[in-house]
């Protein structure tokens, strides 16, 4: 404790301060004055040295300084270590997945490696010649194009787009195996976008086709092709965005499956499979832009396959569609400045400028004048409704049309007739010389609201 007495601090080792009653004396300085009360005297006594002790405390020292060493040396291995485990290329140890070789039987789903290794040696990829023009000097300026292509049958009938070997002079297959064959068209049908070539081959490996009618928006599908005409045999994944979709190409419709699989110059003609290995549909055309120039991506069409089926059986059979549904009319779309012309009520429909003797039309009793506005319950407002209209029929089908006259609107029984041999599509001829090069398309004349740019893949 502190006592406080005549305003001097001495410390005291007891509570009561009583010690400090018999050490209070004064002291004299050297020149007779005093100090004032002298405290507590220590007696500084020396410290003996414990040789035992020290050597212990030098032992122990030692072995602090031994072990921090030992530590430190250990923690600059680990950090050594690692370092150098960082640096080190982990490998893996997984063997190679062997993709089993399975048959396409329409009731295993497949992997895609699967549906790949079933079918890529199905897949052809064809080049195609044309004489594109002349030069100023008078020779003849050659085009070349590529799409792609399935084998049908063994003995070499390959189907594949009608735009594809349009006007080719040559036509050139490739198999995945790298061997290479001369083709021959056969035959085709361009408002359905279809032709059949053959090559002279025995024991080729046919696709199994499916039905296109089973696919649902959301399924998984998958195409082989050859885009940009360089990478050959090329896998493609996507879905089914849209099924039955109505698209105008180059004022022809078509009923078409759209997919966001990847579609580039090169795939046109190739098989659009489903998860089964079967093929569904045949890619055709895809969208580039919309109608207001901005790009677009993920828009491939493909052709169903059961909307050409007996056609291509047709094809292989006659060389053409023999049972193509035919009305024998010349069409035109109205407008309102023709209906103003003729006083007509109706404004929207196919005006007939002529019909053809003893065709389906004639025997129906349509004559000049008459404008369709309905097939069954389908109404036509256009010839390319009419088009679309009519390829849900073959020949010898039955169909009611409703027909619109200055005196009243009737309803005709019609029977589809068959188109003649040489309404069909013969062997394609090039209309106009160009650069058939897939890296472009046609556009559509203006008769779709959507900017349809098809890639010629040949």
């Amino acid at each position: 404790m502190y006592n406080d007495e005549k305003n001097l601090y001495n410390y005291t080792y007891r509570k009561d301060g009583s010690e400090l009653s018999h050490q209070r004396e004064t002291v004299s300085s050297p020149s007779g004055g005093q100090y004032g009360p002298r405290g507590p005297e220590l007696e500084m006594k020396p410290v003996k040295k414990n040789r035992i002790g020290l050597k212990i405390t030098a032992l122990a020292l030692s072995c602090a300084l031994l072990g921090g060493a030992a530590g430190g040396g250990a923690v600059w291995a680990a950090m050594q270590a690692s370092e150098k485990n960082e640096s080190e290329i982990s490998l893996s140890s997984r063997p190679v997945t062997q993709v089993a070789l399975r048959n396409v039987d329409g009731k295993t789903a497949l992997s895609d490696a699967e549906v790949y290794a079933a079918n890529v040696n199905s897949v052809v990829s064809i080049r195609t010649s044309a004489t594109a023009g002349y030069n100023f000097f008078g020779q003849p300026v050659q085009s070349a194009s590529s799409g792609s292509g399935f084998v049908l049958s063994k003995d070499g009938y390959i189907l594949t787009n009608y735009h594809v070997v349009k006007g080719a002079e040559t036509v050139t297959v490739t198999l995945y195996s790298g061997e290479e064959f001369n083709a021959t068209y056969i035959g085709g049908e361009e408002d359905y976008d279809i032709a059949v070539i053959k090559v002279e081959a025995q024991d080729l490996q046919p696709v199994t086709l499916g039905d296109s009618a089973t696919l649902n928006v959301g399924d998984h599908v998958l195409a082989i092709g050859n885009p940009l005409g360089e990478l050959t045999f090329s896998m493609s994944g996507g879905m089914v965005s849209c099924v039955d979709r109505a698209i105008n190409i180059d004022g022809t419709p078509f009923n078409m499956i759209q997919t966001d699989t990847s579609i580039n110059p090169g795939n046109s003609g190739g098989p659009l499979f489903n998860q089964y290995g079967e093929v569904v549909g045949i890619v055709s055309a895809k969208y580039s832009q919309s109608s207001g120039g901005t790009s677009v991506e993920g828009l491939g069409f493909a052709i169903p396959m059961n909307d050409v089926f007996s056609m291509v059986k047709d094809i292989m059979t006659n060389g053409y569609v023999s049972n193509r549904a035919y009305l024998g009319i010349t069409p035109q779309t109205l407008t309102e400045g023709t209906a103003a012309q003729f006083h007509y009520d109706v404004t929207a429909g196919v005006f007939i400028n002529y019909v053809e003797p003893d065709s389906a039309a004639a025997k129906a009793g349509l004559k000049m004048g008459d404008v369709i506005t309905k097939v069954d319950d389908t109404e036509i407002k256009s010839v390319e409704d009419l088009n679309l209209a009519k390829k849900r029929y073959s020949a010898g089908d039955t169909a009611t049309l409703e027909i619109y006259r200055p005196d009243g609107t009737i309803t005709v029984e019609i029977t589809w007739g068959a188109a003649p041999k040489e309404e069909q599509s013969q062997q394609p001829v090039q209309e106009t010389p160009n650069n058939r090069n897939d890296s472009y398309g046609y556009g559509n004349g203006g008769m779709d609201p959507f900017d349809m740019f098809r890639y010629f893949f040949g």
